[in-house]
């Protein structure tokens, strides 16, 4: 409790609480056959939804391209997974078919077993750490983490079947405020200015830019061969490559422009929120041990995790607790990371986030975040590991780095990886 009490004071005193939270990992430094180390990933461009590259495209081919490519770079066989989990939020069922479909239409084995995992924003990184806790229960060697989500198809909407008694409990009834609301209240709560939530919408913006056009995501990328209906019904075959969310001639002047997208004296726009987005990401990983057995490399070792919970109406500063649980368990410091990858969820709750942390700016999101990159909600955990552990790597030597996002209903979710150096 004292060191939930230590977490929990990161927050203003009236948005304290006894924060509950679960984790999993191994204390940073050194190597050990136990270890779970990430072995290699890949993801699709990130489409915008309804009129993007992506916008016919089913979440199961998106799936299937992932998963089949990842195996493919590094020449192992499907009959070496030991469990397949993949993060979705919008299709039924948390898109237990389509995982399914995806793992068939991959080439993989019946054999191999799937199944999804719904922690909303976090799904994709959620199952990394589902993976992760097979690995460690030694109930499997090697797993595949992916994350998927095609919101040209699927729109978040009915919240399903939910007691009357909701709105007599002021939790319950908070986790149904709209997600731009509570980017509002972040925002009023903490003084997060718009100029500020505008500035930071434009580095996203500009450091996307120069990412993609110095080719920086090109490793990371599979090219999709798709279909894509025009405007007039016609259909045509294109191979997606690149993503088309990012707004290079993003300017302050044209941000400041843009009106309020929530409530009419708000300070949350399209321009200064991530995009919806259609995309997938899948992450290998496995033990150690089974990982040099087998040959493959090590890209990457998860060294903690931790998913905490705040308060359902500001669920943006979910990283802000997430963090923190993470780098005491990995015995490390804010400045002791060399990159944060922060899902930009909201300017709002961004940059409250990163000040809060006191994080250099110059480690957050260096290739662009959600604003513009995009947000594929099941996808984005596993699209930002794949992204975090590239830059890592580029950079040529050992260092470690964050993935953290929000979650809607009031969570945060956080992880620790170490790049071991070339």
């Amino acid at each position: 409790m004292h060191r939930l009490k230590i977490i929990s004071g990161h927050l203003s005193p009236s948005c304290r609480r006894d924060l509950r939270r679960t984790e999993c990992g191994a204390a940073a430094g050194g190597s050990g056959p136990e270890d779970v180390v990430v072995v290699h990933g890949r993801r699709t461009a990130v489409g915008k939804a309804k009129r993007g590259a992506f916008k016919d495209t089913t979440p199961d081919e998106l799936l299937s391209a992932v998963m089949t490519a990842v195996l493919t770079d590094v020449g192992l066989s499907a009959n070496e997974l030991g469990d397949v989990c993949v993060g979705n939020v919008l299709q039924p069922g948390a898109g237990a078919l389509l995982a399914r479909v995806a793992h068939f239409l991959s080439g993989f084995p019946e054999t191999v077993p799937v199944y999804t995992v719904n922690r909303q924003c976090s799904s994709g990184l959620q199952a990394l750490f589902n993976i992760a806790g097979a690995i460690r229960s030694r109930s499997i060697d090697l797993g595949l983490a992916c994350g998927v989500e095609s919101m040209s198809l699927r729109s978040v909407g009915n919240p399903g079947d939910l007691s009357s008694r909701l709105m007599d409990n002021d939790k319950a009834r908070d986790c149904i405020i709209p997600m731009g609301i509570t980017s509002e209240n972040v925002a009023e709560r903490f003084g997060v200015s718009r100029e500020k939530q505008d500035a930071f919408a434009l580095s996203s913006q500009l450091k996307a830019a120069r990412a993609q056009s110095s080719g920086l995501f090109e490793q990371e990328i599979v090219p999709v061969n798709t279909k894509i209906v025009d405007s007039d019904g016609k259909e045509r075959q294109v191979t997606v490559a690149k993503d088309d969310g990012i707004r290079a001639g993003t300017t302050l002047a044209g941000l400041a422009k843009l009106r309020p997208a929530f409530k009419p004296d708000g300070s949350t726009t399209a321009g200064n929120s991530s995009q919806v987005s259609d995309g997938a990401a899948a992450v290998l990983i496995g033990r150690r041990s089974a990982v040099e057995a087998l040959g493959l490399p090590v890209l990457g070792v998860l060294r903690a995790s931790a998913v905490v919970g705040v308060p359902p109406d500001v669920m943006g500063i979910g990283p802000a607790v997430a963090i923190p649980a993470a780098l005491e368990q990995a015995g490390l410091t804010v400045a002791d990371i060399d990159v944060f990858e922060i899902n930009e969820a909201f300017a709002s709750q961004a940059v409250y986030c990163v000040e809060k942390l006191g994080i250099p700016l110059e480690k957050v999101n260096p290739n662009g975040g959600a604003i513009a990159l995009g947000h594929p909600l099941g996808c984005t955990g596993a699209r930002q590991v794949v992204t975090l552990l590239n830059e890592l790597r580029r950079r040529g030597k050992r260092a470690y780095g964050v993935v953290s996002m929000c979650i809607g209903t009031g969570m945060g979710a956080a992880a620790v990886f170490e790049y071991p150096g070339p």
